[in-house]
């Protein structure tokens, strides 16, 4: 069957336009109603057992900026860009599985007992299990940042993922939680000159197999 994939072409071409941004505009400034509005889509990202187990810090201010360049050995671009975001991967988010199971319930989608078949099936795959605690909040946070930066390209702006910097640092410099996981930094602004064109891509036929 063919794809209909003239209804989504803006949709792909989003995905095939987006270049990791070195160089951003200093003098661009973002405010905070368009960042909560990029983590809104961010957060539509899917996760393990609808664990939503993710949380974001936005690094706006001058002070902040300079604090977290320096965590970050010194890349210019947390200190360009209109906002860094510390994309951070929860690992006890199945301690909130109920609540966020439970507008399902309340809308008439799932009955009391499926909500706790599910917690306690989420309670089994991830309680007492670090490593599965650490996999699942590094894929989570991966996921939500790629739909944040998917969105950023969707209004305009640039985006850098960015995995150079100290967690340890991070972590206690910005009040992240034992609990909690910096996965990565995303900067967003716009643009300036200097940047690198969109590299190229491995062919599909190096990558791909068929079973």
């Amino acid at each position: 069957m063919s794809l209909q994939l003239d209804t989504c072409t803006e949709a792909l071409e989003l995905i095939r336009a987006r270049v990791s941004t070195s160089h951003f505009n200093p003098a661009f400034e973002i405010d905070d109603d368009l960042v909560a509005d990029l983590i809104a889509h961010a957060c539509e990202a899917p996760s393990a057992y609808h664990l939503q187990n993710w949380r974001f810090i936005a690094v706006k201010s001058a002070t902040g900026k300079e604090k977290l360049c320096q965590l970050a050995y010194g890349q210019q671009q947390v200190i360009n860009a209109a906002v860094t975001v510390i994309v951070i991967g929860t690992l006890n988010g199945h301690e909130r599985i109920r609540d966020n199971l439970q507008p399902l319930v309340d809308a008439g989608h799932m009955g009391p007992e499926d909500l706790e078949a599910w917690a306690s099936d989420t309670h089994r795959g991830m309680h007492e299990r670090p490593v599965k605690q650490r996999d699942e909040a590094i894929r989570s946070a991966s996921l939500a940042a790629m739909n944040l930066m998917t969105a950023a390209q969707a209004l305009g702006l640039a985006s850098a993922p960015m995995g150079g910097f100290d967690a340890v640092a991070v972590s206690a410099e910005f009040g992240i939680e034992a609990t909690e996981l910096p996965v990565m930094l995303v900067a967003i602004g716009r643009p300036a000159p200097g940047n690198w064109p969109r590299k190229p891509r491995r062919p599909v036929a190096e990558v791909l197999s068929f079973v």
